[in-house]
C-alpha cells in the first residue's frame, strides 16, 4: 500500500489545470522578486560599504539582520494562512515589502539599513512556504514536485535576471534606484495577484463557490487524520527535511549575502563581471528546481517509493551542494573552481521543492501551511548565522581569499556529514501511514 493509494477517493475541488498553472507562473515571479530584493545588497555590497562607512564585519550584520525576525514573520505571518485567504496574504506581504524598500531611495544610513533589513525580513518569512502550499493543494499529490519546483526555480530566477540589469543599475546610477525599480515591479506583481487569484482556495478553504473550478483529482482525504502539530513535528520526515532545509539554506544565505562580495573582493573579478559570473549558480539552481522537481514525479510514477524519490534525492543533492562548497577552497580561480561554486550554490537550491513536497505527503492540508511556513523559519536561522560567520573569517583573514576559503570550508563540511544524517530519517510513507494510525486511535 503505497501512501497516494490508501487515501479515500472524495470529490474535491480545486482551480481548473489552466488556471492553476497561471497562477503557478504568477507564484514564480512572487519568488522573483522575493529574492531579487535581497539580492541588490549584494550586488551593490562594494558600493554600499564605501557610502556608508561600513567594514566587512558590519556588512556582515546588516545581511544578517534580514534573518533575526525572519523566523517569527514566518511562524506568525504564515499561521494566518489558516484565517485569511492567500489572495490577501501574500498580496499584503508584496505591499509591505515595498514599503520597507521605500526609506532606501534617498540618502540613508547603517542605522536605517539595518531597521528596513529586519522589516523586510520579518515580511518576507511566511513568503515561499505559502507559495509552496497554495500550489501543493492546486495539483494532486503524485503532480506536485514539479509546480513546487518551478516556484523554488522563481527563486533563482529572480537574481539571474537582475544581477546584470540591477548591476548595470548600480554602476550606471546607484543603489538606491535599483530599490525604486523593485519596489515599482513589485506593486504591478501586487495588482495582478488581486485581480487574478479571486475565489481561488487552498485546501483548507476549500468551497464551491467559484464557478471556474473543477475536479481535477481524488487523491485528497474528505476527512483527514486530526493529530497535533507536535505529532506532525515529531515524525522523521518533517525532523529530517528541517535538518535539510536548515543545511541548504546556510549556503543561500551565503550565495545571497557573500557571494558577488567573494567573486569581486576575494576573487578580484570587476564588479560588472562579478555581476554577470553571479548569475552562472543562478541559472543552474533554476534549471536544477525544475529538474528535481520533475525527476521525483517521474520517479513516483515509476514505482520508486517515496523515501527514494523524495528523501534521497533532496539528500543527495545537499551533500552535492557541500561537497562542493569544500572543494571550492582547493583549487584557484579558474573554471573548475566556477564548476563548483555553481554546484555549492545550486544544489541545495535544487532540493527545496522535493524536500517541502516530502512534507506535503506526511502533513494534512489543513495544517500544511503552518508546518511549511515554520520549517522556512527554522531554516532561516542558518540565514542568521552564515553571514555572521562569514563575515568575521574575512575579517580575520584580512580581507582576503583565505578568510573566504576558511568560511566556505566549514560550510561544505557541514553541509555534506549533516546532509547523510538528516536524510536517514526521511521516510514519508512510513511517517504518513504512522499519523493515519493514530488518528484512528484517537477517534
Amino acid at each position: 500500500m503505497t501512501l497516494l493509494s490508501h487515501r479515500a477517493k472524495p470529490a474535491v475541488r480545486r482551480p481548473g489545470y489552466g488556471r492553476a498553472w497561471t497562477l503557478t507562473v504568477l507564484l514564480v515571479f512572487f519568488l522573483f522578486l522575493n529574492y531579487a530584493d535581497k539580492a541588490v545588497l549584494a550586488f551593490g555590497g562594494k558600493e554600499i560599504q564605501h557610502e556608508l562607512g561600513m567594514s566587512p564585519a558590519q556588512f556582515g550584520l546588516v545581511q544578517s539582520s534580514f534573518f533575526w525576525l525572519f523566523a517569527v514573520g514566518a511562524v506568525a505571518l504564515g499561521s494566518l494562512s489558516t484565517r485569511i485567504g492567500l489572495r490577501w496574504l501574500l498580496g499584503g506581504l508584496m505591499v509591505i515589502w515595498v514599503f520597507t524598500m521605500a526609506p532606501l531611495l534617498g540618502t540613508t544610513s547603517f542605522l536605517v539599513l539595518l531597521l528596513t533589513r529586519i522589516m523586510l525580513g520579518f515580511a518576507e518569512g511566511p513568503a515561499y512556504g505559502l507559495a509552496t502550499h497554495a500550489v501543493h493543494g492546486w495539483f494532486p499529490a503524485e503532480k506536485r514536485a514539479l509546480p513546487a519546483g518551478l516556484v523554488t526555480a522563481g527563486a533563482s530566477i529572480g537574481p539571474l535576471v537582475c544581477a546584470p540589469v540591477l548591476t548595470w543599475i548600480i554602476v550606471t546610477w546607484n543603489w538606491h534606484v535599483a530599490f525604486g525599480v523593485l519596489m515599482v515591479a513589485g506593486l504591478v506583481w501586487a495588482a495582478l495577484w488581486l485581480v487574478l487569484a479571486r475565489n481561488v482556495p487552498a485546501d483548507h478553504c476549500v468551497t464551491d463557490e467559484a464557478p471556474e473550478q473543477e475536479v481535477l483529482a481524488d487523491v485528497v482525504p474528505a476527512a483527514e487524520p486530526d493529530v497535533s502539530y507536535w505529532t506532525l513535528l515529531k515524525t522523521g520526515t518533517v525532523a529530517g527535511i528541517a535538518a535539510l532545509l536548515f543545511l541548504g539554506y546556510w549556503s543561500t544565505a551565503l550565495k545571497i549575502a557573500w557571494l558577488p562580495v567573494y567573486l569581486s573582493d576575494g576573487l578580484d573579478y570587476g564588479t560588472l563581471t562579478a555581476g554577470r559570473l553571479v548569475m552562472i549558480p543562478y541559472a543552474v539552481a533554476a534549471f536544477g528546481a525544475i529538474a528535481s522537481g520533475w525527476l521525483s514525479n517521474r520517479l513516483v510514477s515509476k514505482g520508486v517509493s517515496l523515501k527514494v524519490a523524495r528523501g534521497y534525492l533532496a539528500g543527495s543533492l545537499v551533500f552535492l551542494a557541500g561537497a562542493s562548497m569544500f572543494g571550492l577552497t582547493l583549487v584557484g580561480p579558474g573554471i573548475l573552481q566556477m564548476a563548483l561554486i555553481t554546484l555549492a550554490f545550486s544544489g541545495n537550491v535544487a532540493s527545496y521543492a522535493v524536500a517541502f513536497t516530502a512534507v506535503a505527503d506526511v502533513v494534512p492540508a489543513l495544517k500544511r501551511g503552518p508546518i511549511l511556513t515554520g520549517l522556512v523559519g527554522f531554516s532561516s536561522l542558518a540565514g542568521i548565522i552564515a553571514p555572521l560567520v562569514m563575515g568575521f573569517s574575512v575579517s580575520a583573514g584580512g580581507g582576503g581569499a583565505s578568510g573566504y576559503s576558511f568560511g566556505f570550508a566549514l560550510t561544505g563540511i557541514l553541509m555534506a556529514v549533516g546532509s547523510v544524517v538528516a536524510t536517514l530519517f526521511v521516510d514519508p510513507t512510513r511517517d504518513a501511514l504512522k499519523i493515519e494510525s493514530l488518528a484512528k486511535e484517537s477517534l
